[in-house]
């Protein structure tokens, strides 16, 4: 009776501690979901080649939110066990590598979207009238990723130190600023001129601005805990960087490839025609709707389990795997159903052609199963294994199975063979199932379990 006790109560501080975690970052995503729904409700009251255009040339900024998203997780591998150690200083060298790598690099993808947005929309389609919908709205919205690169690196370092609240207030301010931005810019409300596609550019422009000022203003007024210090930015500790680069790179790697993936998958979908472009931008606000707490379940996964391991608590580091990988199956299941509940809400709400609507059909019946997987999956390689510094099994799962599977069957079925659309959706959907069984392999070899801190 009193060992069950016991565990009850450890059961109840567990999920307690999850709850708070994962909510602020469920909500989280909920919110960056809601910016990528607002361009796609309100453009696709414009049309299909405005919404078209937008989605495809949003791959880009995709590419590089994701290369972010690698650079900070990698970090984090080494933030959430330093965290661990209270070692705030080291925390704050590897934020201030992280801030280097993320603005030269959103840099380089504003210059890229600026001068050769032709060269760009042409990687994923020979539509010239979507082609010219995606220039119009690279052309303003490059100078955001800058901005981007300074807020996503900041928000999700500091994540790891268990400090998630304040990104909530961040993108919920953003969301509000940019679904009334985008409104007057696209529509032309309020004596503006309608600018379509190029309205929702400078929309999200404007609210990537008010994300900055509120991330300066926690930053100097608020955190104490950790600083950004403009030195650290060109910090030189060839020990800590020598961990940054074995642990964040193939992070960093891992995700570009995955995003590089996604682009891939894009353009096959973008060569099948505008109505496959449209139902499929759909398609994957509606993924992103399902898993939002997924994400924020594995982001959980790798604060608590990185804190553990740190704290050298190596035997509480494989409780919490076990309880993650259960919440995770949970998670997928619930969001696949959703997926399946929200779906003739979602075809009668947009205004796209029959063809568009056949496909989103079949795209949302693929996506309710491929969610399970991804939700399995993400907590396993982003939550546990790096947590671990187990990072460089994800990249080689990660990136063999979606370009060699998924991809290349999906490019061979769709250009050689012929097959229809939703045959070659199917394949491009297969890599997070074919997955499972080698995550799970892996999760139960405990080689992810790793002390990476010096």
């Amino acid at each position: 009776m009193i060992f069950t006790k016991r565990m009850s109560l450890e059961d109840k501080r567990f999920y307690s501690h999850v709850f708070r975690l994962v909510m602020p970052m469920a909500v989280q995503n909920l919110i960056n979901v809601g910016v990528t729904s607002t361009d796609v409700i309100m453009l696709g009251k414009v049309g299909e080649t405005a919404l078209s255009g937008v989605s495809l040339a949003n791959q880009i900024y995709f590419i590089l939110s994701l290369l972010y998203f690698g650079l900070t997780s990698g970090a984090c591998v080494l933030t959430a066990q330093y965290w661990g150690k209270k070692d705030t200083r080291t925390i704050e060298k590897v934020m201030g590598m992280s801030f280097r790598i993320s603005i030269l690099a959103g840099i380089v993808f504003a210059a890229a979207a600026f001068f050769f947005p032709y060269q760009l929309m042409r990687i994923f389609t020979t539509d010239e009238a979507v082609i010219a919908a995606g220039i119009s709205y690279l052309k303003i919205v490059a100078f955001s990723y800058v901005l981007s690169a300074f807020t996503n690196v900041y928000l999700n370092i500091i994540r790891s130190i268990e400090q998630v609240v304040i990104a909530t207030i961040v993108y919920g301010t953003s969301l509000a600023a940019n679904i009334i931005l985008n409104a007057i810019f696209i529509f032309g409300l309020f004596g503006a001129p309608a600018m379509g596609a190029a309205g929702a550019a400078l929309g999200t422009l404007c609210s990537r601005a008010v994300e900055v000022v509120i991330v300066i203003f926690y930053a100097v007024k608020i955190n104490h805990v950790v600083k950004i210090r403009f030195k650290d930015w060109f910090v030189k500790d060839k020990a800590l960087a020598k961990d940054f680069f074995t642990y964040a790179f193939p992070v960093l790697l891992n995700e570009i490839a995955w995003g590089a993936g996604m682009a891939a998958i894009s353009a096959i979908v973008g060569h099948l025609g505008s109505s496959a472009v449209a139902a499929h931008s759909v398609a994957q606000v509606c993924r992103q709707l399902s898993m939002v707490i997924g994400f924020g379940i594995s982001s959980a996964t790798a604060i608590m389990i990185g804190k553990a391991i740190g704290e050298k608590k190596e035997e509480l580091a494989r409780e919490y795997g076990k309880k993650f990988v259960k919440i995770a199956i949970v998670c997928g299941i619930g969001g696949g159903l959703l997926i399946l509940a929200i779906s003739p809400f979602v075809r009668s709400m947009l205004n796209l052609t029959p063809l568009a609507k056949s496909y989103l059909t079949a795209m949302m019946f693929i996506m309710s199963y491929y969610v399970v997987g991804q939700s399995i999956n993400t907590t396993l390689i982003v939550g546990v294994f790096r947590a671990g510094g187990d990072t460089r099994f994800g990249l080689i799962l990660d990136v063999g199975v979606m370009w060699l599977c998924s991809i290349l069957g999906a490019a061979v079925g769709a250009f050689v063979i012929g097959i229809p659309m939703p045959w070659v959706y199917i394949l491009l959907c297969s890599d997070e199932i074919i997955k499972i069984p080698f995550s799970i392999y892996r999760y139960k070899t405990y080689k992810w379990l790793n002390n990476v801190t010096r």
